[in-house]
């Protein structure tokens, strides 16, 4: 059984150090600082309602509007970095979810969620605002090695969702296609190119992808 664990949106932040001489440092602005909703929150074709983002070339629009990450993640992280505060939220998703993670759900699964409907549209690809979201100058790296990095969703059908809600999977076109291996293929597509031809080939995975995956794959 797959569960809506949490949902959270986040607004606007600036974190950083003023003329620090390494720019990982330097000041920077982002809507990663997710925090939980209680009760209903509205989904429309690009997001849930009150969700600010910062960085709209690689965040949000119709093709990324919601990220989801799963939740049986987090026991790990708070292990492995010696935390407690790591939790929904954390890695800047608006909906953590349990019962499923990267090597069990594929680019095109169609969900529903209450009234919604959403679409996975492809993995998150980690960058360096969650590295320094975290403080930490590997996360990127240790991420993408891990398969810890979610995946995002394009809205289907747009309504109200809440936490502890049921998630249904309504259908799965692409069974082939999970996200940890549309993700190392996406990664490694200039040797992996015949794998890297037939991932340009899934009609669900985002626009974007599919033509860097031509030209750069060789697909």
């Amino acid at each position: 059984m797959i569960v809506l664990e949490s949902v959270q949106v986040g607004h606007l932040r600036t974190a950083g150090t003023p003329n620090a001489s390494d720019p990982f440092d330097r000041p920077w602005t982002s809507g990663i600082w997710k925090e939980p909703v209680v009760g209903p929150v509205s989904v429309g074709r690009e997001g849930l309602e009150g969700d600010q983002i910062a960085d709209r070339r690689h965040h949000g629009g119709t093709e990324r509007a919601i990220l989801m990450y799963a939740g049986d993640h987090y026991p790990r992280w708070r292990s492995e970095w010696g935390r407690k505060d790591v939790g929904p939220g954390s890695f800047g998703e608006n909906l953590t979810v349990r019962g499923v993670t990267e090597s069990t759900v594929c680019v095109g699964d169609v969900f529903r969620i209450g009234e919604t409907h959403l679409e996975i549209s492809s993995p998150r690809a980690p960058c360096d605002t969650l590295a320094r979201r975290h403080g930490r100058r590997d996360l990127v790296t240790v991420v993408r090695a891990n398969h810890r990095h979610g995946w995002y969703l394009r809205v289907l059908r747009g309504g109200n969702l809440e936490s502890g809600q049921a998630v249904e999977l309504l259908d799965r076109p692409y069974p082939q296609w999970t996200i940890t291996r549309a993700a190392h293929v996406y990664w490694n597509r200039t040797t992996l190119m015949e794998e890297a031809r037939l991932l340009a080939e899934c009609g669900a995975l985002i626009p974007e992808w599919r033509e860097r995956l031509v030209k750069e794959g060789g697909g």
